[in-house]
């Protein structure tokens, strides 16, 4: 007959119970992201029109926060682009957002509301300008569209800033030389199709699912826009942000292209306000990082996220979150 355990047995037995079910908690608490409690609330992203990258980016990331940060509600905001979206985050309607550095330059240029409070979380990718015509336009550069009816992006666009930019360097005046239509990505396409402009202006990551969408419909060319680089760098300060890049031939395979072509690129940054809390920052910065391959098999661009340059978010300052989240996986 087996003998019953004694109190002190039954106690000992107790104590390695509840030292093991401790070393289960502490493994299950490292394990969770960042080792901190579990945010709850409601954080805003402001993103782009509906058809950019911007916008699909933005609902790939709010699937992977919603993994990451269960406990918190995210709602996407669509925007008509970078000027919008820097507004919305320094007035307190958006917590995070992307913009292309050049707009950030500007915004703080001109002493916009709210521009002393904004802050980096995070370089992301690079847009593309691309001018986009049909294959059989006689347009081979920016300055061939004098007299044209050209889309050039709508108000609060950085799409607006850089063709309008590109415009000045290719010796036309936006307003006077072109007919200028201030349309975004969501309808541009449609536009040329049916012969209502002879080119649009779009700034965005390679490929963009509008103009790939469209090429698969109707032959369409891209415009070369590298000759323009050195005067468009000599514009200012916002203009040190774009540098010389080169768009495969492949990026849009049904393009009328037969080489590689010549643009500028600029680059996308993660921007938050100073008063964003650190712990919400760090843990948005993380899930940013983490999900680049899981966004990037939809959204090519987010491939190119790289944690060794996503530290540089000049010009603006890293904000205290992100900077806590790169320590923390620094080598």
């Amino acid at each position: 007959m087996p003998l019953l355990p004694t109190t002190a047995g039954r106690r000992r037995a107790l104590r390695g119970l509840v030292a093991v079910l401790a070393v289960l908690v502490a493994l299950l608490w490292w394990l969770r992201p960042f080792g901190e409690p579990e945010l709850k609330g409601d954080l805003t992203f402001s993103s782009g029109v509906r058809t950019g990258v911007y916008h699909t980016y933005g609902q790939l990331l709010e699937q992977a926060l919603a993994q990451d940060m269960p406990g918190m509600r995210v709602e996407l905001e669509t925007s008509e682009g970078s000027q919008q979206n820097l507004e919305r985050v320094a007035a307190g309607q958006a917590d995070f957002t992307v913009a292309t550095a050049d707009a950030v330059s500007k915004y703080r240029l001109d002493g916009k509301p709210g521009a002393d409070g904004l802050r980096g979380c995070a370089r992301l990718y690079d847009d593309y300008v691309q001018l986009v015509v049909p294959a059989a336009s006689p347009v081979q550069s920016a300055r061939d569209l004098r007299g044209k009816r050209v889309a050039i992006g709508q108000d609060g666009s950085g799409v607006r800033l850089i063709s309008e930019r590109l415009l000045t360097a290719a010796k036309l005046n936006p307003k006077r030389d072109i007919t200028p239509v201030a349309i975004g990505i969501d309808t541009m396409p449609a536009e040329l199709e049916a012969g209502r402009i002879d080119a649009f202006f779009w700034s965005g990551g390679l490929p963009t699912s509008a103009v790939r969408k469209l090429s698969e419909r109707f032959e369409i060319r891209l415009v070369q826009l590298g000759d323009l680089v050195e005067q468009l760098q000599a514009g200012g300060s916002p203009a040190r942000y774009y540098r010389a890049a080169v768009m495969p031939q492949d990026a849009y395979a049904y393009a009328r292209n037969t080489s590689a072509v010549a643009t500028v690129a600029v680059p996308n940054l993660l921007v938050t306000r100073e008063d964003t809390s650190p712990e919400l920052t760090e843990q948005f910065t993380r899930t940013v990082i983490l999900s680049r391959d899981r966004i990037g098999g939809q959204v090519h661009a987010a491939q190119l996220v790289d944690l060794r340059t996503a530290i540089y978010t000049d010009p603006l300052d890293l904000h205290e979150g992100a900077r806590r989240y790169y320590r923390s996986v620094k080598p």
